[in-house]
């Protein structure tokens, strides 16, 4: 049996989640006591502090399917993270969504769809990590920013132009870092510099005209670190010391031995 600390510093006082004193004479799992399986103020199932809870689930990991309907939600989570497969379909319907969310994570993927449309971002973040990367095409018009980066940074490259405009850079972002190398182009007039500079970046450097004229000097330095001759001596003349110096390093290179920079 576990050894129970005698006292545990850390944590507010125990009480269930209503706020209510815990009682252990009168819970249904009071013999787990006496072995060392739980204990106030330490590993309770009844306890609103969650990370006692967990510490419960941890020590009687097989009681948990006897506590996927008690009421309070986070006791419901924790339950579902260790409980058998066949108990965790109902809770896809469970008023909580940290609860349908911890369902998803678990079960086999294709239970994943049936909470595509979950009101709930948690739920639908969920999805898009669990879904099969040829179903994820509904989760790139997700309403929430972050279900979308998610969606994005899985989704086959191939689907990702109709995000190129998405109105959350960072997913445009991730957008520039994965697409085919040939619509890389749109986005030189992007609003973001982040995302210039992550287009500018894999551009091939035949194709680098438009941004070695960004307003900003960062895409410009990349466009140097890159570029081939006849930009090269464009940004030569860049207002920008860094960018003059750099491009001035790499036509010397070429002029000395053009194998070396031509990449």
């Amino acid at each position: 049996p576990a050894s129970r600390p005698e006292a545990v510093p850390d944590g507010p006082p125990p009480v269930d989640w209503e706020g209510a004193p815990l009682d252990c004479a009168s819970c249904q799992f009071r013999s787990r006591l006496a072995q060392g399986q739980c204990g106030l103020g330490w590993a309770c199932v009844h306890d609103r502090y969650a990370k006692r809870i967990e510490r419960f689930f941890v020590l009687n990991p097989e009681l948990a399917d006897d506590c996927l309907g008690m009421p309070y939600f986070e006791t419901r989570i924790n339950a579902a993270r260790v409980a058998t497969l066949f108990r965790l379909p109902s809770l896809l319907n469970d008023p909580d969504p940290g609860v349908r969310a911890m369902a998803i994570l678990r079960l086999p993927v294709r239970h994943a769809e049936r909470r595509i449309k979950d009101p709930d971002r948690r739920v639908r973040i969920a999805v898009a990590h669990r879904l099969p990367v040829d179903a994820l095409l509904p989760m790139l018009s997700d309403p929430d920013s972050y279900v979308r980066q998610i969606a994005v940074r899985r989704a086959e490259p191939g689907v990702l132009p109709t995000l190129a405009h998405d109105e959350d850079p960072e997913v445009r972002r991730i957008v520039a870092r994965r697409i085919r190398e040939d619509w890389l182009g749109q986005f030189v007039t992007d609003d973001d510099v982040l995302v210039r500079r992550e287009a500018a970046r894999r551009i091939a450097p035949d194709r680098l005209h438009g941004f070695a004229r960004d307003p900003d000097l960062r895409v410009r330095h990349d466009v140097a670190e890159r570029a081939l001759p006849d930009i090269l001596a464009e940004l030569a003349q860049d207002p920008e010391d860094v960018v003059r110096e750099t491009a001035a390093e790499r036509l010397a290179a070429f002029e000395k031995e053009p194998s070396d920079v031509h990449r």
